[in-house]
């Protein structure tokens, strides 16, 4: 299981991530990329949108570790 944060401060609402996961997320009243549900789509397909979000606004950590999946941490490999 995942845990999915964006970053509304960096969140500009091109629906990057909700047409790639539209289980996990959706526009929220100022449309602004929310998570509804972290488990909605399987785990690639949330680091797919995390990766494809043009303004990094997402954040996606192993729920249960805490260990940072996307963004990738300085220095990491794959």
């Amino acid at each position: 299981m995942v845990k999915v944060e964006v970053d509304h401060g960096l969140c500009v609402g091109n629906a990057m991530c909700v047409a790639t996961a539209p289980g996990v997320f959706v526009h929220n009243e100022h449309r602004q990329s929310t998570v509804v549900d972290a488990g909605g789509d399987p785990a690639a397909l949330v680091l797919e949108a995390a990766a494809n979000c043009p303004v990094s606004a997402i954040r996606v950590t192993d729920a249960e570790t805490g260990r940072t999946l996307f963004p990738p941490e300085p220095g990491a490999t794959s």
